[in-house]
């Protein structure tokens, strides 16, 4: 078995993070849940 994850803080933000869910509709979507919700953090 190999290691599979291989942690890289620019590749998380890229595509999970606030800039990246706001350019599609659906990220836009997953946010406005988030804040319904009462996230602390809304994306990375």
């Amino acid at each position: 078995m190999s290691v599979t994850y291989q942690p890289k803080k620019r590749k998380r933000a890229k595509t999970h993070g606030f800039r990246a869910r706001s350019k599609t509709s659906g990220g836009r979507r997953v946010m406005k849940k988030r804040m319904q919700k009462g996230r602390k953090k809304l994306s990375v």
